[in-house]
C-alpha cells in the first residue's frame, strides 16, 4: 500500500452488533464484508474501505461506544504520538504493532476528537497499491468522500494538524453565526473541512461521508431501516447534496452524492 504522510487510509465501524450493521451498510452502501469475526473487511465498489470491529463487554464497559474513526498515514508512528502529546493530544491506545498490518496508535487531538495513526505494511503480493478507502481523485460508490471536524477551537485545530500533517486551509465558506467551513488541502487534492462544533453536537468529532449513487434514496434507506436521519439532504458546493444520521446502534455517518 502506497501512502503519503497525513492522508486518510482505513475507516473502522466499531460497533456494539455486527451482524445488523453489516446489514444495514450492505443495503445502504453496497458493502461486502469478509474476514474474522474478530475483525471484518469492508469493500467497496473498487476496494478496500476499512473495517468492522465488534465491541466486546469489556470494551463498552470501559467507555467505547458505536462510532467511526478513521485511520491517518504517518512515516513514524511512534515519534508522531510523542508530538501529539506534547501538543495536548491524548493517547487512548498505544502504538503496537500487528503483523502484516502495520504499526498504530489511537489517540485524540487537543479539542478530544479521536483517530487513529498508522504506518501500513504493505501486502508482499501488492507492495505499490494505493490505499483509495478515501477516494480523493474521483468519485468511487461506497468510498470516503469528504473528511469533516466539527471542533471546540478551528484556530487550535488548523495548527495542531496543520503541522503534524502539512495539512493547508484552501478557502472557506461562510455560515454566519455559525463560523467558517474551511477546505483542508493535502497536496494536489482536497481532504475536507474543519468548521466549529454545532450545539447538538456533543465534543469535538471527525464526520465522515460516504458516497451513494441516489442522495433521496439513500435518506429513504436510513429512516425505513432503523437508523436515523439528523437533517434533510441539503445542496452543497458542486451540486451534489449530503446528510448526516446514525445507523440503528448509534454510529454517526455522513453520505455524499447526486439527487436523482
Amino acid at each position: 500500500m502506497t501512502t503519503a504522510q497525513g492522508n486518510f487510509i482505513w475507516y473502522e465501524l466499531m460497533t456494539t452488533d455486527a451482524s445488523a450493521a453489516e446489514g444495514f451498510y450492505s443495503g445502504l452502501l453496497g458493502w461486502t464484508f469478509d474476514g474474522d469475526p474478530h475483525y471484518r473487511h469492508i469493500t467497496a465498489s473498487e476496494g478496500m474501505v476499512g473495517g468492522l470491529l465488534p465491541l466486546t463487554p469489556e470494551m463498552t464497559s470501559g467507555g467505547a461506544r458505536p462510532a467511526w474513526v478513521a485511520y491517518i498515514d504517518v512515516a513514524d508512528v511512534d515519534r508522531t504520538v510523542a508530538t501529539i502529546e506534547a501538543q495536548g493530544g491524548r493517547v487512548l491506545m498505544p502504538a503496537r504493532d500487528m503483523e502484516n498490518v502495520g504499526r498504530m496508535a489511537m489517540v485524540t487531538d487537543p479539542q478530544g476528537a479521536p483517530f487513529y495513526v498508522m504506518h501500513p505494511t504493505p501486502p508482499a503480493d501488492r507492495p505499490e497499491e494505493p490505499s483509495n478507502a478515501f477516494a480523493a481523485d474521483r468519485p468511487m460508490l461506497g468510498h470516503c468522500a469528504w473528511n469533516e471536524l466539527s471542533s471546540d477551537d478551528p484556530t487550535a485545530a488548523w495548527t495542531f494538524y496543520g503541522g503534524l500533517f502539512g495539512w493547508v486551509k484552501d478557502g472557506d465558506m461562510d455560515m454566519g453565526e455559525l463560523g467558517k467551513y474551511e477546505f483542508i488541502r493535502h497536496g494536489n487534492h482536497m481532504l475536507g473541512a474543519i468548521m466549529p462544533r454545532m450545539p447538538q453536537m456533543p465534543v469535538s468529532a471527525w464526520s465522515f461521508y460516504f458516497r451513494v449513487a441516489d442522495i433521496d434514496a439513500a435518506a429513504g434507506y436510513i429512516k425505513a431501516n432503523g437508523g436515523t436521519l439528523f437533517m434533510d439532504p441539503m445542496e452543497i458546493p458542486g451540486g451534489e447534496f449530503s446528510i448526516n444520521g446514525s445507523d440503528p446502534q448509534g454510529a454517526a455517518f455522513g453520505l455524499v452524492g447526486p439527487r436523482r
